[in-house]
């Protein structure tokens, strides 16, 4: 898929994605985590955590809603951009911290976070596809491999509020 057309998709998602993520902040978590989104190819109870991260060229504060599982008690995110040619730019951050702050549901934490490689990549892409089967159409348009990211909590952390980001970001 080019960045083009991937451009378009989130062009038509991102009210939605923008509502999901308020909905979320805005009750603590105790609305938001699982979603309907069949409409989509998803699940009828899809799980979705926040991450919070810090933009690498603006220094301001981003909460981006991401559909995650928990695999061997990590939480498995993917960085799809929707099957674009490029990596959104939540990844691209978190590449650039060693550390992670995560949401699920009502229950928020700093953390670590890594890429699996090899076979255990393997592992866990079935797992995550499994999860959210749509993430394998995601693959099956574009070249580039997209990056899962296993994420560890370690301390637990107040809940996000919508004034803690300073950016908005939907992509």
């Amino acid at each position: 898929m080019s960045d083009e057309s991937a451009a378009a998709i989130s062009a038509v998602r991102r009210d939605w994605v923008t509502e999901h993520r308020d909905m979320y902040l805005q009750s603590g978590g105790v609305q938001g985590h699982i979603m309907d989104i069949t409409p989509v190819g998803g699940r009828a109870f899809a799980t979705h955590c926040l991450v919070k991260y810090v933009g690498r060229k603006s220094g301001k504060v981003f909460i981006t809603p991401l559909c995650y599982a928990d695999i061997g008690g990590e939480v498995v995110i993917c960085g799809s951009k929707g099957g674009a040619d490029t990596h959104p730019q939540w990844y691209l951050n978190l590449v650039d911290s060693p550390d992670v702050e995560f949401q699920i549901a009502t229950q928020a934490f700093k953390g670590t976070w890594r890429e699996p490689e090899g076979a255990e990549r393997q592992k866990v892409w079935d797992f995550f596809v499994d999860c959210h089967p749509f993430y394998a159409a995601y693959q099956t348009s574009t070249e580039r491999v997209l990056p899962l990211v296993l994420m560890k909590a370690a301390t637990e952390i107040p809940v996000f509020k919508a004034e803690d980001a300073t950016g908005t970001r939907t992509t």
